[in-house]
């Protein structure tokens, strides 16, 4: 996209982070804004800033849990201006723990923000898109998108199906004049870790050390860009391209680190379970007549007359 002022934007997930670092940034290149969230006072301050540059800044709250209300925004924003140029699928959250420990609803609520939104999002808007001359879809992914990590199984499957939906989009609808990115930056100094639900008896959360962290401003700045320059996916950050550089160039380096112990564990496990299996032996009735505690041991005492 050559030029961006005078263009009409729709950004999820705005009023923090790296949705509303985003729509700051479209803001100071002249682009009319729609921003949506679920953070009402956020999103109101968000709107505010991005105004002082004298565009156009529209807000709604919307839940992206929500099937209707997301097809409720999509029918403001084709009343009010026909369609956007620009679509930024932004809004995430995530969970951190362990895989068989997260909850039926976390998974469905986790999948449905991350990527059913999104998808129905840009399902919805795509015969708007496609109408523009020069449109472009950006997908806010994460590293956690290309490369899998434990302890965040659900976010990633999340984010590695929107790198396919961003490569897949970008296949069919280049030539029409569709841009389409995969925004994949690393760890990103944001809410997302601390808002997220704790695990079990957790009473903080974890969140990644500040050392390996980029900030909102840099991840908008690498957005805008991958818009100007139609760029079919950004890996930004240190950690993340040393991450996806590991992952290309050497794999099983990777898979090597995450089965570190595996021989020692299956060890232990099969230990254990002999273990139970003797101590199931030892306490459980030998003689397999129905009412009978008697060990066999001591049916097969001889009997003694009187």
């Amino acid at each position: 996209m050559k030029v961006v002022r005078g263009k009409k934007a729709l950004v999820s997930g705005a009023a923090s982070g790296i949705g509303r670092a985003i729509a700051l940034r479209l803001a100071a290149e002249g682009v009319h804004l729609f921003l949506i969230d679920v953070d009402d006072a956020g999103l109101a301050q968000a709107a505010i800033e991005a105004s002082v540059g004298g565009v156009e800044v529209i807000t709604r709250h919307c839940d992206l849990s929500e099937r209707h209300d997301i097809s409720a925004t999509v029918f403001e924003v084709l009343e009010r201006w026909g369609g956007v140029d620009i679509l930024v699928n932004n809004a995430g959250i995530t969970y951190f723990g362990k895989t068989d420990h997260m909850a039926a609803e976390h998974w469905d609520r986790l999948l449905q923000i991350n990527l059913l939104a999104h998808v129905q999002m840009t399902r919805e808007l795509l015969p708007s898109l496609l109408e523009r001359p020069d449109g472009h879809v950006l997908n806010v992914c994460s590293i956690l998108g290309l490369v899998g990590m434990p302890m965040v199984t659900a976010y990633c499957t999340s984010k590695f199906a929107m790198v396919g939906f961003s490569e897949s989009l970008r296949s069919e609808f280049g030539r029409q004049g569709l841009g389409v990115t995969a925004l994949c930056p690393g760890f990103v100094n944001t809410k997302l870790f601390t808002s997220a639900p704790l695990e079990g008896e957790a009473s903080e959360h974890k969140v990644p050390p500040q050392s390996i962290t980029t900030t909102p401003e840099r991840v908008a700045e690498a957005a805008l860009r991958a818009i100007y320059r139609n760029r079919r996916m950004v890996v930004m950050g240190p950690f993340a391209r040393f991450l996806h550089g590991i992952k290309w160039l050497a794999p099983w380096l990777l898979d090597a680190v995450f089965h570190r112990g595996r021989r020692k564990c299956i060890a232990r496990k099969e230990k254990e379970a002999a273990a139970e299996v003797a101590r199931h032996r030892i306490s459980s009735p030998s003689c397999d007549c129905p009412g009978s505690s008697v060990p066999l041991a001591l049916n097969e005492l001889p009997r003694i007359s009187a």
